[in-house]
């Protein structure tokens, strides 16, 4: 404790920076940037860098270039088959270029297609789902589908990294591109306006601390009873709590902790508030309450869109059927599928987040008949989910998993195939990966979407609808069975 808020003695500089600031590696980066030949661009790879070949033949990747460039680089990695390299001079700019709108665009790691004009973005994203797809040896009828809304201004939760510096400053911000280092943000046109709002005051916040050193980051939420601050406090502070408190009431925002190192105690330090978000039903709006760390999709807007294909897809088929959701959170596609007339058995891992859905299918219950059930399951399990998939044979399962996919719940889903599955994925790589699985026992692609749940970077979400056509063994749920 003796060093809270205290300078510490001056390190020697890194040279860590920029675009140089991946980790050194003697076997694979140059000690130096090299300069390239000019290279001409040829097309974008999935994660947003442009793709060109350098005179002897190489495969060269560049941060910051389009699609018909040309452009100096300078190679800050070099590997067997490939170098990674950033622009030193543009040469001939794409006409898809545009100004960035952040002004920490090129530093932050956050926003890496700002560049880019926001169709050819979206565009990118639909060929980027179909070219994985195409490495499985899926093709698509059509091209996929577009969900996508605002270009700023849309993300409703963000988490900011704290640091002291040895000179006894405080940062705040988002980490480097490439790098750990935190960059200062000062604004960031991609929050919504409440929290970017909260930015500044923010700053000055942290600097008025007696022990900075304790913050370990700060989690902002919006919700429509307002913005949400979490605090993680490494120890407490009593000082700094009342500060934190103080804060609060000034900005007008609900104020919570984590507490503690190794196991931390949530803690709110405002009257607990009834949080919720709103998502489309079949016959008006579904309210969803949820609590600081339950998953909340990033973009608001977009959610509605996706959840609002799901019905429109999914409506036809669970009048009176049984559907299965996987990894549903706190109901943001259960209760809309109940509420258009499905029996729903709903399973997530969370124990606090099966609460909740189970609070929120009570309060979504007045006035309307709703049939669902959560429960909490290891969906990483395939026993698990064969158990599942055997006792309740429904005749549509519902996937949302986190970004590694749900390979075990599709082995199980070639062994217990169901009619029609709808398969939501935030990664478009583990989405290929276990469709390749699915379309090998027979179920085939029926409608594809991509949903620009992301805007201004290269990340993109993505729904695709199967059914099941093979003739290996009969589906599970069948329409007769429903």
């Amino acid at each position: 404790m003796a060093m809270l808020g205290k300078r510490r003695p001056k390190r020697a500089p890194s040279g860590v920076s920029g675009l140089q600031g991946r980790q050194s590696d003697s076997r694979t980066a140059p000690a130096a940037p090299l300069e390239h030949d000019v290279l001409e661009i040829q097309g974008m790879a999935h994660d947003g860098r442009g793709v060109a070949r350098s005179s002897q033949g190489k495969t060269v990747f560049v941060d910051g270039a389009l699609p018909g460039e040309q452009v100096r680089v300078a190679v800050h990695r070099t590997r067997k088959r490939f170098d990674e390299a950033h622009v030193r001079e543009l040469l001939t700019p794409s006409t898809e270029r545009v100004e960035p709108p952040c002004p920490h665009f090129a530093r932050c790691g956050g926003c890496d297609l700002q560049h880019l004009a926001l169709p050819a973005q979206r565009r990118h994203k639909q060929v980027v789902l179909e070219e994985l797809l195409g490495r499985q040896g899926i093709t698509l009828a059509a091209s996929p589908e577009l969900l996508a809304g605002a270009g700023e201004g849309y993300r409703r939760r963000a988490r900011l990294g704290v640091k002291v510096d040895a000179d006894g400053l405080v940062h705040l911000g988002f980490r480097a591109r490439h790098s750990h280092r935190l960059i200062d943000i000062a604004a960031c046109t991609v929050l919504v306006p409440a929290l970017e709002a909260l930015l500044a005051p923010l700053h000055q916040q942290l600097a008025d601390l007696e022990a900075p050193r304790q913050v370990g980051h700060l989690e902002l939420l919006d919700s429509d009873q307002g913005a949400v601050l979490v605090v993680r406090q490494l120890r407490d502070h009593p000082g700094d709590t009342r500060r934190w408190e103080a804060f609060a009431e000034a900005q007008g925002i609900h104020l919570a902790r984590w507490l503690g190192r190794e196991t931390p105690d949530f803690q709110w330090l405002t009257p607990v508030p009834d949080l919720d978000c709103r998502v489309p039903g079949p016959a008006g709006d579904i309210s969803l309450r949820f609590a600081p760390g339950d998953f909340l999709q990033a973009n608001a807007e977009v959610n509605r869109l996706m959840v609002g294909a799901a019905l429109a897809w999914l409506s036809p088929l669970v009048d009176g059927a049984r559907v299965l959701d996987l990894f549903a959170g706190v109901g943001n596609f259960s209760l809309p599928l109940a509420a258009a007339g499905a029996r729903v058995t709903a399973a997530e891992g969370s124990h606090a987040m099966v609460e909740r859905l189970t609070e929120n299918t009570r309060a979504n219950s007045q006035g309307r008949d709703l049939e669902l059930e959560a429960h909490q399951a290891d969906l990483a399990s395939p026993e698990a989910v064969r158990d599942l998939l055997a006792t309740l044979r429904p005749r549509v399962v519902v996937l949302d998993p986190p970004r590694e996919g749900a390979e075990a719940v599709c082995r199980a889903l070639t062994e217990h195939p169901v009619p029609h599955l709808l398969y939501i994925s935030c990664d478009p790589a583990t989405l290929a990966r276990d469709a390749a699985h699915l379309v090998h026992v027979g179920y085939r692609i029926v409608r594809a979407a991509v949903a620009d749940m992301f805007v201004q970077t290269s990340h993109l979400e993505s729904m695709l609808l199967f059914e099941f056509t093979g003739s290996t063994r009969p589906p599970q749920g069948a329409p007769s069975d429903g």
